[in-house]
């Protein structure tokens, strides 16, 4: 059984983490706040992303502790409701791009597979867990069905990721190597847009990026480089890339989110954004939650972090909800694994009397 410290070292180790949190998302909406009064721009896209994360994890929080097997059953399924009868998520242009017809449908269904993964590893019942195992795999299907390639490897790349996280018994070091490899592919965005990689390896991203979307990473770099301390202001970027300009497709934005943050926010709200990916990490790290419910939910983070790099995910505020959910979830202490309360120890000196007295 827990004894009292235990329990307090938890309750502890989960106020760090929600006042990391609280202060981490609120350093994002009011630094947008700063950098729009002094360009101008329009922070309501920022603050919005910023609130569906808020209501999601605090939605995730409170659905885990009550339901730890059937929120996060019931949040996969309604990720492949919504993709399969909403494919686009959302109506407007969209830049032709392999990440599908729209990258929030490839970053749904991830979020889906991973939080199916969650429950079937927080569930005991062997039928309940199949299910919800094929739940997980209906994704990968759904993903083939619209015609998302990267749903379907990202889809199972969270699959086989919550397939090992079942062996591993230390989180710290498999959440670390999330953490890298999402510095690595975010450094690699960068590379492609200061053109800094090798003629060959180059030629070979762009065929599979499209010359469109580098033209805008390369704006958006070039803006940044102009103002790194402010940015132009967020939502302006639309207005002064002139990759975008050219096309009557583009809908004003580079399809990146750490270059979008560079160049409307400046260098502070690319750190901002990667301060909230690891406060994400770092509430997983303390969770309660066994570790494989952890690393799953980590892995289809992760995977949605690569998503936002190379595409506009971020833009659509379903997937900014089902992140914020998952990551809920996935830190909630379900009431189930609470120990009962135990009555107070008696001191020895109070047991010794009690005998004399008897």
């Amino acid at each position: 059984m827990t004894s009292a410290a235990g329990t307090d070292a938890d309750g502890e180790r989960r106020n760090v983490s929600d006042v990391t949190g609280v202060a981490v998302l609120g350093a994002c909406a009011a630094w947008s706040l700063v950098t729009a009064a002094v360009h101008g721009g329009r922070p309501e896209g920022v603050l919005l992303a910023v609130l569906a994360v808020a209501a999601g994890y605090a939605v995730g929080r409170i659905c885990g502790v009550l339901l730890p097997v059937a929120a996060p059953g019931a949040a996969a399924l309604t990720g492949l409701v919504l993709t399969v009868a909403l494919p686009r998520l959302a109506p407007g242009p969209e830049i032709d791009a392999p990440l599908g017809h729209a990258g929030a449908t490839a970053a749904v269904l991830t979020l889906s597979a991973g939080a199916a993964c969650c429950a079937a590893w927080a569930t005991s019942v062997p039928v309940l867990r199949l299910g919800l195992w094929l739940l997980a795999c209906s994704a990968v299907v759904a993903g083939a069905l619209l015609g998302s390639a990267t749903a379907v490897v990202t889809c199972c790349a969270v699959l086989l990721c919550s397939l090992a996280a079942g062996r591993m018994r230390h989180r710290g070091p498999a959440l670390s190597g999330l953490a890298v490899s999402t510095a690595l592919l975010t450094g690699l965005t960068w590379a492609v847009a200061g053109n800094a990689l090798p003629s060959g390896l180059a030629a070979s991203l762009e065929d599979q990026l499209t010359s469109r979307r580098i033209g805008l990473w390369r704006d958006a770099l070039r803006l940044a480089r102009g103002d790194g301390g402010l940015g132009v202001g967020p939502g302006r970027f639309g207005e002064l890339s002139a990759t975008a300009a050219q096309s009557t497709l583009s809908d004003g934005k580079p399809h990146s989110a750490p270059l979008q943050l560079a160049a409307e926010q400046g260098v502070p709200g690319v750190l901002l954004l990667g301060a909230a990916f690891c406060w994400v990490l770092f509430a997983l790290w303390r969770a309660p939650r066994p570790t494989p419910v952890v690393l799953t939910a980590g892995a289809a983070l992760t995977a949605l972090a690569a998503l936002t790099a190379v595409g506009n995910a971020l833009s659509f505020t379903t997937v900014s909800v089902g992140a914020g959910l998952l990551a809920g979830l996935a830190t909630a202490r379900p009431l189930a694994e609470v120990p009962p309360s135990e009555a107070p120890a008696v001191p020895d000196r109070e047991r010794h009397r009690d005998r004399r007295t008897v």
